[in-house]
This record gives structure tokens, sequence and C-alpha cells, in this order.
């Protein structure tokens, strides 16, 4: 099947004549939004067919102006839809881009690029959402050499944020309200649920994502998974964590260059501000200059903290046009 290529506002480009119809009878929905990731790409779409099991899947690649070969990478493959965003909309709204031209399906997974998943990997997380009534499922996630990969994560509290800024992975074991991550090998042994997870694999029920609805925007890259899933949780939807879908996460990806650490920065501010109020946010914000300030070797730090003191510099990340569009203070 040849691949059917779409611009940001659903219309075929020239290069491919006419858009081909959605595909009918999807079970799940599989979205990839790529930022000069088609290295990684190849190997998560040939994973993919395996990984679905016995479900029927389909594949909307979001390309955030890459200009690079991704229209090569999908070419080809069955099931597999590429759409080209206008501009770089970021992850969030990469996303949101994509909603817009899913098939009807019963279930959506949100896939990072840099992903390997292991067969059977899918029909697994949509077997645990069936069996729990769960709104979203997320895997275990493995780094490239096969070690265990941290994902799991508890709502952002002041406390938590403290303990990672002075501790970060020291005292692994220490308690809950000191740490967001969630480091305790038990955890990923079992099913149960979480509050959050790192948004490389995300599997949420239809009907979540339409009570739910579109990804904030103003979280261009980084705690927009933290906002969403606490969207989920506020609706009342559980999210729960299967060790039996595995994910292995390549790295690498986009890269992560000062500015987007300095953007994980601003965006845990933001984050604080709009769950927990501006008391919080003034918490946030003075433990994020702590956090850098601990790690000035680090120039993603030194930028980071040249973007919480200075509004000038904010102005320049990424996304922050986007952000301050939708009501996100820069």
């Amino acid at each position: 099947m040849r691949v059917s290529v779409a611009n940001g506002h659903g219309e075929p480009t020239a290069a491919a004549g006419t858009t081909a119809p959605r595909p009918a009878g999807t079970d799940c929905a599989v979205v990839v939004v790529t930022y000069r990731s088609a290295a990684d790409l190849r190997g998560l779409l040939d994973s993919v067919p395996a990984a679905a099991g016995g479900l029927r899947v389909t594949v909307t690649v979001i390309d955030n102006d890459s200009r690079d070969d991704v229209a090569d990478v999908v070419a080809h493959r069955d099931g597999v839809r590429l759409v080209r965003a206008a501009g770089n909309l970021g992850y969030a709204g990469g996303i949101n881009l994509a909603y817009r031209h899913l098939p009807a399906s019963r279930w959506v997974l949100v896939l990072n690029p840099d992903l390997v998943l292991d067969p059977g990997a899918i029909e697994t997380m949509v077997d645990c959402a069936e069996r729990s009534g769960a709104g979203a499922v997320v895997p275990r996630m493995l780094d490239a050499d096969g070690s265990p990969s941290p994902s799991l994560r508890r709502e952002p509290r002041v406390s938590r944020t403290l303990g990672e800024a002075l501790l970060g992975d020291v005292l692994p074991g220490r308690p809950a309200w000191a740490a967001e991550m969630v480091r305790e090998p038990e955890a990923y042994a079992h099913e149960h649920a979480v509050e959050w997870a790192t948004g490389a694999a995300l599997l949420v029920s239809r009907s979540a994502v339409e009570s739910v609805g579109a990804w904030d925007p103003r979280f261009f890259l980084y705690s927009e998974e933290t906002d969403y899933c606490r969207r989920l949780r506020s609706a009342g939807w559980e999210i729960r964590y299967t060790p039996d879908a595995v994910a292995r996460h390549r790295g690498g990806g986009s890269g992560t260059s000062p500015d987007l650490v300095a953007l994980l920065a601003v965006n845990r501010v933001r984050y604080a501000r709009k769950w927990h109020g501006p008391p919080t946010a003034a918490a946030a914000w003075s433990i994020g200059l702590l956090h850098c300030s601990l790690r000035l070797r680090d120039p993603g730090q030194r930028r980071a903290l040249a973007a919480l003191v200075s509004r000038r510099v904010r102005r320049r990340l990424p996304g922050a046009a986007s952000a301050a569009a939708a009501g996100g203070a820069p």
C-alpha cells in the first residue's frame, strides 16, 4: 500500500495525489509524533505488527516539519499514514493534530518514535485495560541494554520536587513524600494503579480520550504527560502499569539540548501554577533555581537557570509562542 501523506490541515500534499481512505475496523490507533526522528522511526514501525498480536492496528505519524526522510521510512507500509504539520507543534500539539486524523477505534496508543515494542505488547496493554476497566495503561520500559528504566512517577509536590533537587538518584529508597520518581524495584514487578508515567508509551481508551479532550498545547514538550494524566485522574479514570507489556527505549530521539533542559524546568513551574496555584508555583520556581544552581557544570542547567530568571530567555525557548497564544505565562 502506498503511504498516504497529508499536510497539517488534513489535505493531501501535491506529492501524494489523494488521501487514502481511513481503514475500517481498527482496534487500536497508534500515534507517533516525530521531529528529526526518521532514523529511530524505522525500528518502531518494524516492531508494531508483532506487538499488535491479534489486534487490528493502524499508525498515524505526525511529522513536526522535520524535513528529513520520514516519508521514505513510512512508505509502502500497510496501515501507516503520514501527516505533515505546518510547523513544529511540539509533542502535545502533534498529538492533537493526530486526533483529527485517527480512524474510529476503541483504543489510542501514543508512542515515542525511539521505542521498539516487544511482541504482543500492544495486545497485552489492551487486555490489561479491558480486564481492569482502566482508562489508560503504561508498559514496562527498558533501556537499550535491557536494564529497567524507571518510568513511573508520583504527582509533583513541593516536598517531592525538593527531594529530587537535593538528592536526585541518591537514596533511591527514600520515602514517597521526598521522591517524584518511583525507583523501588518492587513497583515494577507487578500490575497496579499509578499516578502518571513518562509519556513514551501511553494507551488510552477512546472513551477517556473523548472525556478529557485535547492535550494542553501550553506544554510544548515536557510536563504534557503529567498534565494529561492528572486530567485523566481528575475525570475519574484509573491509570495502570503492566509489567507484561514491554517497550524498549533506544534513547536519543530529538536530543536533549540546553533549551530543552530549560523548557523542562519552566514547564514544571507552569504545571505547578495550573494545578496547585501561585504559592506552589513560587515554591517550584525557587526549588528549580536550587536544582540548577547545584548542577552548574551542566550547560543545560545553566540555560535552565537563565530561563527561570529571565522572561526574555523564556520567550526564546521552543514552543514559547504557542504557549503564550494558549494562555500560558511566558
